[in-house]
């Protein structure tokens, strides 16, 4: 796997439902690349903590492979690096191969997955869309939110090694089994995790509490 764009973005604001509503979804590549902190990026906008950031979701990552996609649904919008409010753009990642607790080094960082990204109606502000979440839903790329066990810098074209594989359950699955409508037992494997995100494993309780 290998890191095409490094990105940030400065916060914006719209008005949503009659409210204004700020974001930092709009990031954009930055040459120079990103410094992975423990709880954010450097100099990154993170608006809303209850969300983004900090420990469990210190910085996002979003797969190249998926914006052709993407472009075929959306062929006359443009889609720079950093469209779905990633801070890390990379080749080659896929939600299926990647399973919770997972850890990577990604140029001098080293990282380990939490859990998947679950959208919110601020994707509607970079797609003018309003359906737009449920595409996202249904298309099953969620991303990766990371956790940072080792501050560093990240460049593009640094690659991302993983350096331990866990057994557990993957990205993938568990970003199904929040918006599943079938009970999969397996989702136990991940509510028990130590490793999955606290926020994700409150959403899976949530959603299946009463099953497990």
């Amino acid at each position: 796997m290998k890191v095409i764009s490094t990105n940030i973005g400065e916060p914006r604001t719209f008005e949503h439902r009659g409210k204004e509503v700020k974001t930092g979804i709009f990031k954009f590549s930055v040459e120079d690349g990103i410094y992975l902190g423990r709880e954010d990026v450097d100099n990154d906008h993170v608006i809303d903590r209850r969300y983004h950031g900090g420990v469990d979701k210190a910085c996002y990552l979003y797969s190249a492979d998926h914006y052709k996609y993407w472009q075929a649904l959306y062929p006359e919008l443009e889609l720079p690096w950093g469209m779905f409010g990633e801070n890390l753009t990379i080749e080659g990642l896929h939600e299926a191969d990647v399973n919770i607790g997972d850890v990577f080094k990604i140029g001098e960082a080293v990282v380990q997955a939490t859990q998947p990204r679950q959208p919110c109606f601020k994707l509607e502000f970079r797609f003018h869309d309003t359906t737009i979440v449920r595409k996202f839903v249904d298309s099953g790329f969620s991303g990766v939110y990371v956790r940072v066990l080792e501050n560093g810098q990240v460049n593009p074209g640094d690659q991302m090694e993983r350096i331990e594989r866990k057994d557990s359950v993957s990205i993938q699955e568990v970003y199904g089994w929040i918006y599943a409508e079938e009970f999969d037992p397996k989702v136990a494997r991940a509510v028990n995790d130590p490793l999955i995100a606290a926020s994700c494993k409150k959403d899976l309780l949530k959603r299946w509490g009463d099953l497990l």
